[in-house]
């Protein structure tokens, strides 16, 4: 679609009273191509007939930049300082490259319909972030309670002007003009327009600042926050405090060696002290300790450290050093007889309350031993152990306690037996034997050695395996010192052992049988003697009743008794 000249100066001049939208901002980076967009919603794409770009030059004039009609390129209508610089992208947004501040101003993008004329101002900020941010003119220290130059941050050549924050371990300072003190300055290139902000901090420190981070930050910019490299500096102050301390596992212990150290609170801290010995007065170069090796009871004491530049400031302390003796007697090996008396004591000395443990044979007792009257049972190995926090003294005695009788001790076989293995394929011989001190076992045997009991209370059970292939005779002999015993036992082969166990029980069995037959036999006699008597007892009173003579019952008599007789002597036999 092509318009007449004239309908187009009628619709230029129609467009002064058309109504402008609203004016938009645009943002970019000092020294990149901008794109400025026509915000043409308005028209169809085919309806629209021209595009013109322009840009307002101040005092009410305008100054052209491009116009491109439909279906044809655009023209570049530009000078002075957009000359070059301006194009038009496919969507109507003008190009503009390297970005400067003088930039800044308003550009209008005017779209020609067949029915229409519109304008869209577009108002352009030119931003520019700083390359960086770092403190400079930073002081060497800060000395608590006095003023100082910490260092200034400088932010070069922005837009707009950076408003400067100083941090202290990240958080914001705040300028209370006694403490903290920042001053501020500003200035503009006139040639590029960019701003250069430089701020200054003077800083009053406290001990808590020793190790502290500050830094400095643009705040919320345009590309985000800009925080310049932490500086940590030396706090210096002089020493308010001074301890004493040891260094040295608690508690001292006689033998240990014992290190005292001065410390101060000053920074830099002391380098030289002063060490108070118990009157002794030991100077330190270069070092905040002093060793006392292998200490002693007589340690024990006052110890004082001090400035070797200021004695009056000076820490003490009270030592105490840990000692734990204990003398048991008796001690060793003891032999005493049955009914004797033995005072067992037991002497401590220490630097604090102890504890005392006793047990004899490795078991606990619960109390001292005492031995107003030995008794054999008495003998075994005793031992105290004295505790003291970390401190452990141990002493012992071993005590043996001899029979009273003709061979003191004499060892004496309490009883020989045998018996059969689990598995019954072997014979166990057992010795059981009491003796002071622990007799010798010996066997006429060669067998294995099973077991033998621990020697407590003056008695032993020695048991051995044996598997003899005849009858034997074996003997357990026990003997010490104070003499010697003996005992014999037969010990038949595993297979005549069982046969010997058989025969005993048919033994058994046919003795229960014979005496079965006795005692039937005694019991038939008894009812037969009963049967008689009845008889005999009613043939008296059938003649008492018949008054008949008792001619001939006599005889009768001798034959039942006879009969008797004979009876009563088969049971015998």
């Amino acid at each position: 679609m092509h318009l007449s000249a004239s309908c187009v100066c009628a619709l230029l001049i129609s467009a002064l009273f058309c109504q402008v939208t609203d004016l938009t901002t645009v943002s970019s980076l000092y020294g990149e191509t901008v794109a400025i967009p026509c915000k043409n919603d308005d028209f169809k794409p085919e309806d629209v007939v021209m595009t013109k770009w322009k840009y307002d030059k101040g005092e009410g004039l305008s100054g052209d930049l491009l116009v491109k009609k439909t279906n044809e390129d655009a023209k570049i209508s530009a000078t002075d300082e957009y000359e070059g610089r301006v194009s038009m992208a496919e969507n109507s947004s003008l190009l503009l490259s390297a970005a400067k501040l003088s930039d800044q101003r308003t550009f209008t993008c005017m779209i020609v319909a067949a029915s229409d004329i519109k304008e869209y101002p577009i108002n352009l900020e030119i931003l520019k972030v700083p390359a960086g941010l770092e403190i400079s003119d930073k002081a060497e220290e800060l000395e608590i309670g006095k003023l100082t130059k910490l260092g200034t941050c400088v932010a070069q050549d922005t837009n707009p002007a950076a408003n400067i924050t100083w941090l202290k371990n990240n958080k914001p300072l705040e300028a209370d003009g006694k403490r903290i003190v920042i001053n501020q300055s500003l200035d503009v290139d006139p040639a590029t327009g960019l701003s250069t902000t430089k701020s200054t901090l003077e800083y009053s420190a406290e001990k808590e600042d020793t190790d502290a981070q500050f830094t400095c930050s643009t705040g919320s910019f345009a590309t985000g926050e800009l925080v310049s490299p932490a500086v940590t500096l030396t706090v210096t102050y002089s020493t308010e405090n001074i301890a004493l301390q040891v260094n040295s596992q608690a508690p001292v212990v006689e033998g240990d060696n014992m290190t005292l150290k001065c410390v101060a609170d000053g920074n830099p801290a002391p380098t030289s002290f002063n060490f108070h010995l118990k009157g002794e007065l030991v100077k330190v170069e270069n070092a905040d300790i002093y060793t006392i090796v292998n200490v002693s009871r007589d340690t024990t004491g006052e110890y004082k450290c001090s400035l070797t530049d200021d004695p009056s400031m000076e820490a003490s302390k009270n030592i105490t050093v840990s000692y734990l003796d204990i003398n048991l007697s008796p001690s060793g090996s003891i032999v005493k007889r049955a009914g004797d008396l033995l005072n067992v004591t037991l002497q401590i000395d220490s630097s604090a309350k102890s504890k005392v443990s006793w047990t004899k044979d490795n078991a606990k007792l619960d109390k001292e031993p005492k031995f107003a009257k030995l008794a054999y049972s008495d003998s075994g190995f005793y031992e105290c152990e004295v505790t003291m926090g970390p401190l452990s003294r141990k002493a012992l005695f071993e005590l043996v306690v001899e029979e009273l009788r003709a061979v003191a001790g004499a060892p004496v076989i309490k009883k020989l037996h045998k018996q059969r293995t689990e598995d019954g394929k072997n014979q166990v011989l057992i010795c059981e034997a009491e003796g002071s001190p622990k007799p010798a076992v010996s066997w006429s045997i060669n067998g294995s050695l099973l077991t033998e009991s621990p020697f407590v209370n003056g008695r032993i059970t020695h048991k051995i395996t044996v598997a003899p292939s005849e009858n034997t005779t074996v003997s357990c002999t026990v003997s010490n010192e104070y003499g010697t015993d003996k005992d014999i036992i037969i010990v038949s082969p595993l297979i005549e052992d069982m046969k010997m166990d058989i025969q005993d029980d048919l033994e058994s069995d046919q003795t229960k049988l014979v005496v079965g037959v006795v005692v039937g036999l005694l019991v038939a006699a008894v009812v037969i003697g009963l049967a008689y008597w009845v008889y005999m007892k009613k043939s008296k009173q059938g003649s008492w009743k018949t008054g008949e003579k008792e001619d001939g019952s006599s005889e009768e008599e001798k034959k039942l008794e006879e009969k008797v007789e004979e009876n009563s002597q088969k049971a015998e036999v």
